[in-house]
């Protein structure tokens, strides 16, 4: 997804960590970098995303569990671009590393509609938003989801880290070489409340409390069906 707010500036670590052995791999991540392939470069697989935490200097570390790696590193894909643009086209590269979180409740699974400002329009997602300098994912996801539905959450595992790279116009216009950082955790809702999206002006068009069998109901990004499979939340027919 692009949009019309500007990202912060990150630095990212990537660690790679056998447990209580302690760090065995560390690299920064470069502009469109995947943490799976860095971490493949230097022989180990990534089993897991572990955590995500700002280190004193105010960098980002993702840090994940892994093992030796067995085989062939994974091949890095060609980078895709959106339709209309060129293959001589050269992007302004920018970098978005937001939060995201999947919260349940006894009311369902809590869903945010992308308004007009990005490209998927209409479509459905996890609440979520770019971090601020400096800024924890831990605190940004709390303050994402309470600004875009108006519910306090207590957060759970990191679930995945996703990034993604292509070239693409931004909302603007504007050609980017953009590179997205999705930082996902699990959480949960004690007490949930009518939706109030506090965000006036943001992203969001729509927030809803969804039932888990009504998720096949609503047209997801390609991002979440995704995810909503590998958290066991349904998948729409034919993803």
């Amino acid at each position: 997804m692009r949009t019309n707010v500007p990202g912060g500036v990150h630095v990212v670590g990537v660690v790679g960590t056998g447990g209580a052995g302690g760090a065995v791999a560390r690299a920064r991540l470069a502009h469109g970098a995947d943490p799976v392939h860095v971490l493949a470069q230097s022989g180990w697989a990534a089993d897991s995303a572990h955590s995500a935490t700002v280190r004193e200097d105010g960098a980002l570390e993702l840090t994940y569990l892994v093992s030796a790696l067995d085989g062939i590193p994974p091949r890095v894909p060609e980078v895709p671009r959106d339709l209309g643009v060129a293959p001589d086209e050269v992007g302004e590269p920018y970098q978005r590393v937001a939060a995201y979180a999947v919260v349940t409740s006894e009311r369902g699974v809590l869903l945010t509609q992308f308004n007009s400002q990005t490209h998927v329009a209409g479509d459905w997602g996890l609440p979520r938003g770019g971090l601020d300098d400096g800024e924890s994912p831990v605190a940004g996801v709390h303050r994402e989801v309470w600004e875009e539905t108006g519910q306090r959450i207590d957060l759970g595992d990191l679930i995945t880290v996703q990034s993604q790279h292509w070239v693409g116009r931004a909302p603007s216009g504007a050609l980017e070489d953009f590179h997205a950082v999705r930082i996902v955790y699990a959480a949960t809702c004690p007490e949930p409340t009518e939706i109030v999206i506090h965000d006036v002006g943001g992203t969001t068009s729509d927030a809803r409390w969804v039932p888990v069998d009504r998720i096949d109901d609503y047209p997801l990004t390609s991002s979440w069906r995704r995810l909503a499979a590998l958290h066991d939340l349904g998948e729409r027919p034919g993803s």
